[in-house]
């Protein structure tokens, strides 16, 4: 997939996830699968989930943008509830990640690895308008390091939701996160919770192994 350079647009218009931006940005379509039970991070998750009942949305478009400092992604998947609410100890609100590795070798299946992080931006729609950034260096070891870098919006409308997450390509500090540069090759995941299906922490959808994602050089005179 290609992040195509949209320049003269500001952060606001590309978080919006109807903006023509979005209308002109060529999506790709991705199956999703769920997290195997046997990956879960507790004993009492892959006891009380087997593998048929994890990853309640098989399929989601994903289309990605930069405009020369930040790097945007719209998720758009099929989803009959909106779950926005989180008012007892039983409910659970939708939520979508995109998931990059912040070293070369990184493994997406275990959510990296020691010394081999990946970082992951992530929405909850309970939270709408902000977003989370997440590093883990494997399973069990997820965890928020920072609340104001990635910012996130989503629409439901139609049975679907529109959601659009990002975050400067480049950014000071000490966790190991992505640092990105226009004209880079990286890998991308996607991760999705069906908030009404019971889907938090490990129990999701994800896109399986990295994708590639090329990030357009910036044009000439820019540079």
């Amino acid at each position: 997939m290609k992040a195509r350079y949209v320049g003269g647009h500001d952060l606001q218009t590309l978080l919006d996830p109807e903006s023509t931006v979005w209308q002109h940005s060529r999506a790709e379509a991705i199956r999703m699968m769920g997290t195997p039970s046997g990956m879960q991070p507790t004993a009492a998750i892959r006891v009380a989930w087997p593998d048929a009942r994890i990853g309640a949305i098989d399929r989601v478009s994903v289309a990605s943008v930069h405009d020369g400092r930040h790097l945007a992604f719209r998720i758009e998947w099929k989803d009959e509830s909106e779950n926005r609410t989180i008012d007892d100890t039983t409910s659970f609100a939708d939520a979508a990640a995109v998931l990059l590795p912040s070293v070369k070798g990184a493994p997406i299946i275990t959510m990296g690895a020691p010394g081999l992080a990946v970082n992951a931006w992530y929405w909850r729609a309970d939270e709408d308008g902000s977003g989370r950034q997440v590093v883990a260096e494997g399973i069990g070891t997820t965890r928020t390091v920072d609340r104001k870098l990635v910012v996130g919006r989503g629409i439901w409308k139609d049975g679907r939701w529109r959601v659009v997450l990002a975050r400067p390509m480049r950014v000071e500090s000490p966790e190991p996160l992505a640092q990105l540069h226009p004209g880079d090759t990286t890998g991308f995941g996607v991760a999705v919770w069906e908030g009404s299906r019971g889907e938090r922490a490990g129990i999701k959808s994800f896109s399986g192994d990295w994708r590639k994602l090329q990030l357009a050089a910036l044009p000439q005179a820019r540079r």
